[in-house]
Parts: structure tokens; sequence; C-alpha cells
């Protein structure tokens, strides 16, 4: 078989796994090829065209944070920016950016052409060669061309072995009817890696024209919007789009009832599994038959196209029943359905499979990310696809691989959720997830990664030295707090204004700034402090303050899960050895071969007797860890 170029890395789908992973492993110095099926799917978007949301914008500031381009990109391609989750804590908070679909694409292919050691391929690549030692030695595409290689990232997406369902009618197909990825999967199967099969969905793209809009109800982007990246300017937004919110009918659910039959979900035809937090609108009206309606955001797709969005509108149903449906809707009643809505099944793994390194284990130089890990979103597979490309990256140059924790990010629960405790349908992040969520806030990414990110070499000089020179702020701007003290005469005037006691006594500022009432810049203006901070800095300031002891509650609770960390299990451990630990537990150990305790504890079917078990096993025989 004829080799043509060899590569350091090469990185396999273009989706938003696939950019992320191809763009850190070529900065890196890495020689990297990127393999797409489809030039014009680099950085697609084919399903909402949004970035971030409750958790997901989390994800985006730790991936900016440590030098990904997912941030960048959100920001460069807003065309309506929202923080979400306003009313409730502030560790939930959420930046949510509605994104100019085609400019996102553009923008994304531009810095992947632009990468310097990075090769963008237009091919299909159908099987990935293995030497004897389980080590990965080329990726071959379907015309037989062999591209050497030292490691390789599988970044698939809803692209292997793709089937689009609309009605009874069922065809191979990736998103946005480009073709599907149809020889791999067979190839990975006779390397025993396993695959199963997952869905999801799309709705309708309808034309702006075709809406009746004063009967909806409008969003409108924030006022001074927040940016994703670090180094972006919120100067340079477009934050003038507005968004809508429908809702269905009894009209629309009962279009639904009567022809559920006529979708391939529940006639049979579709095996794979759905996203439970993502699920059509069939799936909703038959799961929750006492709802009366059900939500619809209506956005748009970009400021130079007349296509809009139907979110939550997600469908299979055949086209005649899907006019039907969206025309029931209140300010739908003349719609024109520009994309049908469609449902897409694909091949993908069970992410027991893989290590914290996102590598398979198993296979030296193999690693993988996205939805062929079983998740579902951009910014999941934009994580994943970063953690994957840095690690691919350093497995060629004999660098130790990077491991996140939980403790440290968003990003490290979804590693290790998925890794330890494998997902039985689409994985997708919330706050909910993250036992550390009071510090891990959207805000602090960057003094929680970015030194992570320098460490890999992913973040420049220039904007090491404004992330230093900020936390210096930061961090002189709280010890001043803490070490001042308020008398009363200067400080009752504003409490008085913004409803809280006064004091009655000299107090200090931190214990002032607890309050619940008290805005940390408005009171350091009121006293007349300039503790020289900028930007989002008095606030993150403040967040710290006020969060300081309900994180040192919630440190102390989770020490116990720290100190489990550090006691490992022996690799290869029979644990058919270990008495007295339950069948479940052998059988799930054995399975996911978990490296520590607390990834024990965290596997579905270990109780906590078994753990203690295992402790009790590991100090009998003279084992303890690190």
């Amino acid at each position: 078989m004829p080799e043509i170029i060899p590569f350091d890395v090469a990185v396999i789908g273009a989706g938003h796994a696939g950019v992320e992973a191809a763009v850190a492993s070529a900065k890196r110095g890495c020689k990297t090829a990127l393999f797409t099926i489809s030039l014009d799917q680099i950085g697609n978007m084919p399903c909402n065209p949004s970035i971030g949301g409750s958790a997901k914008g989390h994800l985006v500031r730790e991936i900016d944070a440590l030098g990904g381009i997912m941030g960048m990109a959100g920001d460069a391609c807003c065309i309506q920016m929202r923080m979400l989750n306003l009313s409730k804590g502030v560790s939930v908070h959420s930046p949510r950016a509605q994104a100019d679909r085609r400019k996102y694409h553009t923008y994304i292919k531009q810095i992947c052409e632009n990468a310097p050691n990075l090769q963008i391929i237009q091919t299909e690549i159908a099987d990935i060669e293995i030497d004897e030692n389980q080590c990965v030695k080329a990726v071959v595409n379907r015309f037989g061309a062999k591209y050497p290689c030292k490691a390789a990232v599988l970044c698939t997406g809803t692209f292997l072995n793709g089937m689009v369902y609309i009605g009874k009618t069922g065809v191979e197909s990736g998103p946005d009817a480009c073709l599907p990825a149809r020889s791999l999967s067979a190839k990975l199967t006779a390397h025993h890696i396993t695959l199963r099969r997952f869905k999801t969905g799309t709705p309708c793209r309808v034309h702006r024209r075709s809406i009746d809009y004063s009967v909806l109800q409008p969003q409108f982007g924030d006022p001074n919007p927040q940016p994703f990246s670090y180094a972006s300017d919120a100067k340079v937004y477009r934050n003038d789009a507005v968004c809508y919110i429908a809702n269905t009918t009894e009209e629309t659910h009962r279009i639904i009832r009567e022809n559920i039959q006529e979708s391939p979900l529940y006639s049979g035809m579709i095996h794979g599994v759905g996203p439970r937090y993502c699920p059509s609108i069939e799936d909703k009206v038959i799961r929750f038959p006492s709802r009366e309606r059900h939500q619809i955001f209506v956005e748009p797709t970009g400021l130079d196209t007349e296509e809009m969005y139907m979110q939550g509108f997600s469908t299979s149903l055949p086209e005649h029943v899907q006019i039907q449906m969206y025309r029931s809707v209140k300010g739908l009643e003349h719609v024109e359905i520009m994309r049908s809505a469609y449902a897409i099944e694909y091949d993908c793994i069970n992410p027991l499979c893989l290590s914290h390194t996102l590598g398979f284990r198993g296979f030296h130089g193999l690693y993988a990310a996205g939805q062929f890990n079983g998740t579902s979103g951009y910014e999941e597979a934009a994580a994943q696809g970063l953690v994957a490309g840095i690690n691919a990256s350093a497995y060629v140059k004999g660098e130790q691989e990077l491991e996140l924790s939980r403790k440290s990010s968003y990003i490290g629960t979804l590693v290790d959720d998925l890794v330890t405790k494998g997902t039985e349908d689409p994985y997708r992040m919330m706050t909910a997830r993250s036992e550390y969520r009071l510090s891990l806030r959207h805000s602090n990414a960057d003094a929680r990664l970015t030194e992570t990110g320098r460490r890999y070499g992913l973040i420049s000089d220039v904007r090491w030295a404004e992330f230093t020179a900020k936390m210096n702020r930061i961090e002189s701007g709280i010890e001043r707090i803490k070490a001042e003290s308020v008398r009363p005469d200067a400080v009752n005037a504003y409490l008085e204004l913004v409803g809280t006691s006064p004091i009655a006594q000299s107090v200090r500022l931190d214990t002032l700034m607890r309050r619940q009432q008290v805005n940390c810049s408005d009171i350091l203006a009121a006293l007349g402090i300039d503790l020289g901070l900028q930007g989002e800095e008095p606030a993150e300031v403040s967040h710290r303050i006020k969060y300081e002891q309900y994180i040192a509650r919630q440190d102390q609770q989770n020490a116990h899960l720290a100190h489990l960390e550090k006691i490992r299990l022996p690799e290869g451990l029979d644990y058919h050895t270990v008495h007295g630990l339950s069948s479940e537990a052998v059988e799930k150990l054995t399975k996911q071969m978990p490296e520590n305790l607390s990834q024990a504890s965290r596997i579905s079917g270990v109780s906590p007797s078994d753990v203690s078990i295992l402790m009790t096993w590991l100090k009998a025989g003279g084992y303890h860890g690190e």
C-alpha cells in the first residue's frame, strides 16, 4: 500500500472536537493532519447555532483558559450574548452566545488553514493500522492511501455509519446531507473496539418572513455582554439579534399523538439511544402527557440569512406531519419550512474503554473525543478534543499526559464521569454533576486552568503576562480588603441606601462585603478606595470573598474524596481475589479498572461498603498508594 506523507498526529473528523484536537497538537509543535469528509463541515453547527448555555458556558471558558479556540470563535461570531441563570447563585451563571452559523464555520476553518504544522485533508478515513504492540502506525483512506502517523484521535461525531430518518424512510447520511463515514466502523470492530448506536435530532429551519413575531415573546441580548475568551474585547460584539419564544398547543400535541406511529422512534426503525435532556417533541408529548405546552425558541442562524432555527422542536415525523405540526403553533400559522427536521443515528463507543487521558486502554497512541465518546453538545465535544489533542501530542513528544481532576474543572468532571461511570445515553454537562461547583465558576476558569495551558505550550507570552498581572491585582485587592477596617460614619449611608443594617462600631471590610446586598465596586467607590481593578476583576474579588466560607465547607465535605484519590489501586488487580466485594462490584470494577479508590467510589454499582472492603484489603496487603 503506498504511503503519502508521514505525520505525528492524525485527527479524524473536523467538528468541534476535531478542530480543538488538531489545533492544540499543531500548536504544540507536532506535524498534524486534520482529515474531514468535507471541508465545508469544518467547525460546522449542524444543530443549534449557539455556543455556551447552562454549564456549557463554563466549559467554553475552561477551553479558552487552557488555550483552546472555541471561546474566541464564539466571541467573533456572536450575534446575541446573554448570561443565563442570573436569578440563581453566581456559581451557576453561564454565558450563552447566539452565533452566526456560517461565519463560525469560516472563522474556525481559517484558524485551521493558517495554523503552522497543520494540514487539512478532505478524504474519508477507512482504517487505522495498529502494529503487533498495539501502537498506532497509520491511517488509511477509502482509496487505499496510507498516512503514517504516531498517534490518532477519533472525532467522528455523528458521521460514523450515519443514518438519517424522516418518517419511515432512512438513508445513509451524515448531518446536513453530507456523506457518512461508511468504512471505519468495521475496522474498529476488527481491532476489538466495541461500538454501539446513539441517535440525536434537529428541528426544521424556517423562513424568517413566514413568522408572525407580534404574538411571540422576544428575547434580547444583554446590554453589556461579557465575552467567552479572556483575550476578547466585548466591544467587537454584534449583539443586536433578537430571539423569540413560542409554545406548542393542544392541537400540536393531537397531531403528534395521531401520527406517532409514523415516527421512526416509535415504529422500531431507530434502535439508537437518544439524548435524555434534549428529547424530540414527540418524546416530550408522549413522556409528559399532562403538559399543556412546550416552549420553542425561535433563533436566527445568522444576520445575512433568512433561516430561523426552532430550538426545542426537533422531530423525525414525516414532512407532511411536520408542516401540520409547525403550523399549529401560534405565530407559525403560515410558516415556510426551508430544511426539514430529521433524526440521525450513528456509531459511538462506551467511554469506559478510555483512560483519563482519553486514550484507549490497551492501545498506544489512540485517542477519542466528542460524540464518538457518547456525549452530546458542541461544548462537551470541544472540551474533549482539546484534552485528546494535548495528550496525543504529549504521547508523541514523550511528555507526561494531561489528566484534569474533578476539583479543577468541569472538563475534569466530564472526562471522569465518562471514563469511570460510562453513559447509557448521550451525556450532557450540567452544573449539578460537579460536587465542586461552588468553586468552578465560569468567571475564574483562567485562575484554575491558564497555568496548565501555559505548561502545555498553548498560552502565549503576551497572554501569560496579562494573566499574571490580573491575578496579582485580584490577590492584592483581596489582601487589602481583608486588612481594611471601616468606621460607621464612613459606610452607614451606603449600607442604608442598599437596604442592609448599619454598623455600630468598626468592622472589617470583607465582613461587610459578605452581605448579600453589598456590591464590591459600589462599596469601594463609596469609601473612596481604588484597588486598581479592571474589567471583571471587581466581580471576581467579590465572588471570592462572598463564597470563601461556603467553599471552605465544600472542601471539607469533599476532603474524603481527595483522600481516596491518593489511594491507588494496583494495575491489573484481580477483584475476584478481594473477599467480601459484592458480585456487582467485582463485575463493574473488573470492567472499568479504576486507577484509585475515588474513581472506584463513583462507579455505579460500587457501594460505600465495597470501597471500605477495598481500603481494608489494600492496607492488609501493605499497599498504601502513593
